[in-house]
Formats: structure tokens, C-alpha cells, sequence
């Protein structure tokens, strides 16, 4: 079975999927099970979870203080903006796993450091849309780590679904089977790499985020007047 560990809807601020789509082209792509996977949003899964043509595992892409962590077979919405070791605990009492996402991402993923540090159940050995050279390093700490791997497209809109995926053992029938065979270090990982055209796009996208938010790696809620006082000092 294929099955696409990070994948994002319209749930997600900038997603574009359809509940509808993201079905369509799952299957399209020869998918068995996706993990829905939205910014800080759990509304997708209720809307999947029966929908009668693949699996979806209840998850979340969760920004904590530090970067990025996917959620995986979470029963509840894990709160954005806390501590790494806060937000593993959080995931862990909703009943989920704690893994990495895309560790070598500078703009959001946690870094070297912060993921050996941190008692992660898992990291994300491939990401569709990351760089080829942040995926080796990657998947290189994964290995290093000994810990189950997870890899997904970080799909954003429906094309790229299925672009990154971690291939398992035929059998599973339910997304806790399919959790059960990642946890237990039966998942194999695949990815196509985002190109130098992508990545400048996107780059450029995530430096202009980041400029607004005060130059902090995530973004945290502050007043509305601090956000315009901010953009003003920008543009002086």
C-alpha cells in the first residue's frame, strides 16, 4: 500500500484541495491511505473519514515555537505557538505520534539539533516539496536516529498528491493498521524534490511571512496595531 503521510485541503490557509479532490486524485495516484495533515486545523477529517474509497488517518501539521510537527492519529485539535516539548505532549494526549516534518527546512523545520533533542516517535525521511539535498540529509538522520520514518508530497493542490509517500506492507484496513506498520518500521520512503523554480517561489513567499510576523521562525498572534506599527518600520 501507498500511503501519503503529509497531505493539505482548503482547511489550510494556503491550500486549495476540495474534500472531493483530495479523494479523486488519491486514487488517481494509486493511494491507499492519505494523512490529512492542514495547518493548526483538524475540520478536514470528520468530512473524509467515511469516505468509502481510501483511508485517512486523523492528523495535523502542527506549528509549534520552534517549527513544524506532524500529527499523526491525533483525536483532537493540537494548540499552535507551544514549546517542542510541550507540543509532543499535547500530541500524545490526543493519542497521536510526534513526527519531525521536513527537519532541514530553514523557514519551518525544527533543525538538527531541536529534533535529537526532543523525543520524537518519528521524522519525515522525504517531503515533496522540499530540496533533493534537504531530503538526503533527511533521510540520513532518520536513519541515524533509528526511528520510524514517515514521507508525504506536502501536497498543497490536488496535482501534487501522491508525489511523496511511504510504500507498506498490503493488508492494512484501517488507519491505525496503517499506524501501527509505520510505528513499527515498516514504511519505506519515497519523494519526488521540489525544483530551483519552486523553491524560489516559495522561498520568496516564506521570507515575505517572515518579515511580517517580526522576524520570528513562526508566527504567533499579536495585537493588530503591533502588526501595523511592524509593517511600518519594514517599509521605512
Amino acid at each position: 500500500m501507498k500511503a501519503d503521510l503529509h497531505v493539505h485541503t482548503m482547511f489550510s490557509k494556503d491550500g486549495r484541495t476540495t474534500m472531493e479532490e483530495l479523494v479523486r486524485y488519491a486514487v488517481e495516484a494509486g493511494l491507499g491511505c492519505v494523512a490529512v495533515t492542514d495547518h493548526n486545523s483538524f475540520e478536514a477529517y470528520p468530512l473524509l473519514k467515511d469516505n468509502g474509497e481510501i483511508i485517512v488517518i486523523p492528523a495535523e501539521e502542527v506549528s509549534s515555537k520552534e517549527g513544524h510537527i506532524v500529527a499523526l492519529g491525533i483525536d483532537s485539535l493540537i494548540p499552535r505557538g507551544l514549546p517542542i516539548q510541550e507540543t509532543i505532549d499535547a500530541i500524545h494526549d490526543a493519542g497521536g505520534f510526534a513526527f519531525a516534518a521536513h527537519p532541514y527546512r530553514w523557514w519551518s523545520g525544527l533543525g538538527e539539533e531541536n529534533t535529537l533533542s526532543n523525543p520524537f516517535d518519528g521524522i519525515e525521511a522525504r517531503n515533496g516539496r522540499s530540496v533533493p539535498s534537504a531530503n538526503v540529509r533527511s533521510e540520513r538522520l532518520a536513519a541515524r536516529t533509528g526511528k520510524p520514518i514517515s514521507a508525504g508530497s506536502d501536497a498543497h493542490t490536488p496535482r501534487h498528491i501522491g508525489e511523496g509517500y511511504v510504500e507498506l506492507p498490503d493488508g492494512a484496513e484501517t488507519w491505525e493498521d496503517v499506524m501501527d506498520l509505520v510505528m513499527a518500521g515498516k514504511a519505506e520512503a519515497y519523494s519526488g524534490s521540489r525544483g530551483w523554480k519552486g523553491t524560489m517561489k516559495y522561498g520568496t513567499k516564506s521570507i515575505g511571512e517572515w518579515m511580517l510576523r517580526g522576524f520570528r521562525k513562526m508566527r504567533r498572534e499579536r495585537p493588530f496595531s503591533h502588526r501595523i506599527s511592524r509593517i511600518s518600520f519594514i517599509l521605512s
